[in-house]
C-alpha cells in the first residue's frame, strides 16, 4: 500500500521543522521507518520501493499527517 503524505499538516516544510522549533533535529516519521522509505529534504519524500507498510511512521508523526492508501 502506498503511503500519503498530507503537506498540509507535515511538519517539514521548505527543508526545516516549522511546528516546534527544533530546526531540523526532528525525531518522528523518518526516524521511525525501519525501511529508509522517509527522507527529509525540502519537503518530506516517500520511496514507494523501500516501503515495507508497517504503518511505523503513521505512528510516530505527531500532526496526523501520514495514512497508508
Amino acid at each position: 500500500m502506498p503511503l500519503k503524505i498530507d503537506y498540509e499538516k507535515c511538519c517539514w516544510k521548505d527543508g526545516r521543522c516549522i511546528s516546534c522549533g527544533c530546526g531540523s533535529d526532528c525525531v518522528g516519521c523518518v526516524e521511525a521507518c525501519p525501511s529508509g522509505a522517509l527522507k527529509r529534504s525540502k519537503i518530506l519524500e516517500y520511496s514507494a520501493e523501500n516501503c515495507t507498510d508497517c504503518g511505523l511512521c503513521i505512528q510516530a508523526c505527531k500532526y496526523d499527517a501520514l495514512s497508508l492508501i
